[in-house]
């Protein structure tokens, strides 16, 4: 397995992942539009691949104060294997390297087997009220 950025030639595999690991997301979250528009901004989307499969992906934002983790998706087929464990280390090593001091993410509350999962490596829930506003 490796863990690299994406590149313009992932789309298509990335696409896919997305689309399978995330089946109910809103339409604003549509895959295409997604990575167009984070890549307006920066490049922190990596990817994993074995062979010429992309089997996981993380999309990381940073601001200059805190860091965000965005996206975090690993095949149905190969999760349990460590491959989220693997894409956020990388990602937040990367972060921390720039000068990020603080990771967050959101996560649904109703998933908690996900909760879960990020608190084993190291995550905890901050009390916190998310607000949010669509601009179209």
């Amino acid at each position: 397995m490796n863990i690299r950025k994406y590149k313009e030639s992932d789309r298509a595999r990335l696409v896919d992942l997305l689309v399978k690991a995330f089946p109910n997301d809103p339409p604003h979250n549509e895959p295409n539009s997604v990575i167009d528009a984070k890549l307006k901004v920066d490049d922190l989307i990596f990817i994993a691949k074995d062979g010429n499969e992309i089997i996981g992906t993380i999309m990381a934002g940073y601001d200059g104060h805190r860091g965000w983790l965005y996206s975090v998706a690993v095949s149905k087929l190969r999760r349990r294997e460590g491959i989220g464990s693997l894409l956020i280390s990388t990602v937040t090593k990367h972060l921390s390297s720039i000068g990020c001091i603080k990771v967050n993410l959101q996560v649904r509350a109703t998933n908690s087997e996900v909760v879960a999962f990020y608190k084993s490596i190291g995550f905890q829930v901050e009390e916190r009220l998310s607000l949010g506003k669509r601009l179209d």
